[in-house]
């Protein structure tokens, strides 16, 4: 991964700027503060947030860390994450984190939460085990692809235990009323530390209800861990 300048500085901007625009917005909308009014203007930038994120990829592929630097490339997987309206684009958009993280231009933990993503909207169980939903009895994961090897696969991108990664959800929620938005994962170790062998699933998109993710201080805003999921 680099530190350098980032190649396109302009489209790093962009991608900051809609980002940090959409935090509040994704914030409230949880917390049930917009209207009728306002929630279909959060529906119709997010629509436009990721039209521009999906020419962004037509043009330069996943904006990762030498193209856009690791500000906007988090802003990137953000709104791709929130682009639940189009699970193609999700699709598209976790294939090429996927070759990003390959080139060692992205962070294999934002992978994983993407492929994870795009695996709920096309109604198939998930691999690593980073999206939740309001069960029951609070927080539970959705399906996962056998389970008894899940922690076997989480590890090999360096996220934490499923058990200790939900506990430390679920406590970072109790501690923040009204809770968060929350779209990143436990752990984020260095990629170059992590070994990863893994293949892309076929998925086969279909409409879902926006799930919630894992979070970490360093990768949400503070007014983000203040209302869950969205």
């Amino acid at each position: 991964m680099t530190a350098t300048a980032p190649l396109r500085p302009d489209l790093a901007d962009d991608l900051i700027a809609r980002y940090e625009q959409a935090t509040e917005r994704w914030a409230r909308l949880v917390r049930n503060q917009l209207d009728a009014i306002h929630i279909g203007q959060s529906r119709h930038a997010d629509h436009a947030n990721a039209a521009v994120l999906k020419r962004i990829l037509a043009d330069h592929d996943w904006p990762g860390l030498q193209l856009v630097g690791p500000d906007a490339a988090q802003a990137a997987w953000r709104i791709a994450l929130h682009a639940d309206h189009a699970p193609d684009f999700q699709r598209t958009a976790a294939q090429l984190l996927d070759r990003a993280v390959q080139a060692d231009d992205a962070p294999v933990q934002q992978w994983a939460h993407l492929h994870d993503r795009a695996l709920v909207n096309s109604g198939q169980a998930q691999e690593f085990g980073t999206q939740y939903r309001t069960g029951p009895g609070g927080l539970e994961p959705y399906p996962v692809r056998e389970p008894a090897l899940l922690d076997d696969r989480r590890v090999s991108v360096g996220l934490q235990p499923a058990a200790t990664a939900l506990h430390a959800l679920r406590q970072r929620l109790a501690s923040a009323p009204g809770h968060g938005d929350t779209t990143g994962d436990i752990v984020v170790p260095a990629r170059s530390a992590v070994p990863v062998e893994r293949r892309l699933w076929q998925l086969k998109p279909r409409r879902h209800i926006r799930p919630v993710t894992e979070a970490t201080p360093d990768q949400v805003s503070a007014g983000e861990l203040r209302a869950v999921g969205q």
